[in-house]
């Protein structure tokens, strides 16, 4: 498959949206990463989670802004709480908040992806052990993936949240794989499906 380009749509589970049991949707969502470090002889595993927003005229095109490594969003709506370069540490080593009741209200779409970085050759999610993402609002688990169904990718996204006709925010499953660096990836991971 040439470089780049998504590794198909590898979307599992029931794919209907999902928002709280409030009326006004999902408020704030953790996203939390984790993954055990290489071997002592071998260079670090360094995974990061990035997220990337979309506008009410654009939700498929060009990201308005993304978040990153140890950064935030210019508003402070989406914060990385906690990164990780290697690995080490127990359990989740990596984390994002999103507020989204604090987005703006140009906003209309949120994707997130978790990529390796490709700086000491070629590494996919099946190169890596214990790999697992987890996204929760509250005490509610909204998703649990290990990237097994995407082991062959370098990066995938994992969630997609959208806001409705009423501006409730709600959730959707979005499990695809690609073979990106997390750079490219920013550009191609809000794109639509392939169908």
């Amino acid at each position: 498959m040439c470089g780049g380009a998504p590794r198909g749509d590898l979307q599992r589970g029931d794919s209907r949206p999902v928002s709280s049991s409030d009326v006004k949707g999902l408020k704030k969502v953790d996203v939390r990463l984790k993954w055990d470090p290489s071997a002592w002889d071998r260079p670090p595993h360094h995974l990061d989670i990035i997220a990337t927003t979309y506008p009410v005229d654009a939700p498929y095109g060009r990201p308005v802004y993304v978040v990153q490594f140890d950064k935030r969003s210019p508003d402070g709506t989406i914060n990385m709480s906690r990164h990780s370069r290697t690995g080490q540490g127990f359990g989740f080593v990596e984390e994002m908040t999103f507020e989204l009741d604090r987005l703006a209200t140009s906003f209309v779409r949120v994707v997130v992806g978790v990529a390796i970085h490709q700086d000491d050759g070629h590494k996919t999610f099946g190169d890596v052990s214990n790999t697992g993402v987890v996204v929760t609002e509250g005490y509610e688990e909204l998703l649990t993936d290990d990237f097994q169904q995407v082991s062959g990718a370098t990066a995938a996204t994992v969630a997609e949240f959208t806001r409705n006709a009423s501006g409730a925010w709600e959730f959707h499953e979005a499990v695809r794989g690609f073979d990106s660096d997390p750079v490219l990836f920013t550009q191609e991971m809000g794109s639509p499906p392939r169908t």
